[in-house]
């Protein structure tokens, strides 16, 4: 049995705070590089080169790509022949949000409660999702989640008898509605399948997927590249000026559901897309 002390998490937690904001994940990167050569639309060109530009000096400077540093979402998947020691994971997890936060100067952006919008002024609690896995290490992906497009997503409770064609259209109907809030070019999170709350939990999976990957099955995989096509045909266009380049990806992930269900969520990621993660 492998023991982990919290302070470990912690400290791996903030570290990764720092870096999800601060460094854009390469494949985001190499996705919007090629969108140079693709975008026919000069002001697309230069936001895309602009957006280049700011990643390069974020990671540089290590500053915050943008000034939504998000609200905290991680992921922690923990193996059976795992012992956790010192105290409690999600205190551990918190401590590790609010040390990075303040620690690399990152906007606090969590009120205390929906209504009465009092900043907890450390940007705890987080959002933290728990996966018992087989094994002995502690994996944690730390993904700073702004609202510009979290505030664009949505679910739907669709009927089996619409089907796939309905999933495509509520897709790309809730991209078209997002304009650009979201600050496109985007990706899209699709979760099918599963409870209400199951298939929006699939949609933020799928945007840790790397962009340019495909849905191991070969119906979901052309479903994906379907919507991308659509998605771009919208003309939408990098920050909203108008062009080819809307969305850099489409990832679907799928989970069994009840005879008398089709729930549907997607889940809007930013150009940026942020999430880091580390092993223990």
């Amino acid at each position: 049995m492998k023991e982990v002390n919290v302070s470990s998490i912690t400290d791996l937690v903030s570290r990764l705070c720092m870096e999800a904001n601060f460094n854009l994940n390469r494949d985001i990167e190499a996705a919007l590089t090629g969108c140079m050569a693709r975008e026919e639309s000069p002001a697309g060109k230069s936001v895309i080169a602009s957006m280049l530009e700011n990643s390069n000096i974020a990671r540089e400077e290590q500053a915050p790509i943008c000034q939504d540093t998000g609200m905290a979402v991680v992921f922690f998947e923990i193996g059976t022949d795992v012992h956790i020691t010192g105290g409690d994971p999600t205190k551990a997890i918190n401590e590790g949000v609010k040390n990075g936060y303040q620690k690399g100067y990152l906007r606090k952006s969590v009120v205390r409660d929906p209504i009465d919008r009092v900043n907890t002024n450390d940007n705890t609690p987080a959002i933290i999702h728990y996966l018992i896995t087989a094994g002995d290490q502690i994996k944690i992906t730390v993904a700073p989640k702004g609202f510009g497009s979290e505030n664009m997503s949505a679910v739907k409770m669709l009927t089996p008898s619409e089907g796939i064609a309905g999933i495509k259209r509520f897709v790309v109907d809730t991209v078209s509605k997002a304009g650009a809030n979201p600050c496109p070019p985007i990706i899209v999170g699709v979760g099918a399948g599963g409870t209400f709350e199951k298939c929006a939990l699939l949609s933020k999976q799928a945007l840790l997927r790397p962009v340019g990957s495909s849905n191991p099955d070969s119906f979901w995989g052309g479903v994906e590249k379907e919507l991308l096509e659509k998605i771009n045909a919208l003309g939408i266009g990098p920050a909203g000026f108008g062009g080819r380049i809307t969305a850099l990806g489409v990832n679907i992930e799928t989970f069994p559901t009840h005879i008398a269900g089709l729930p549907v969520a997607v889940n809007i990621g930013c150009h940026v897309t942020r999430h880091a993660e580390g092993v223990l």
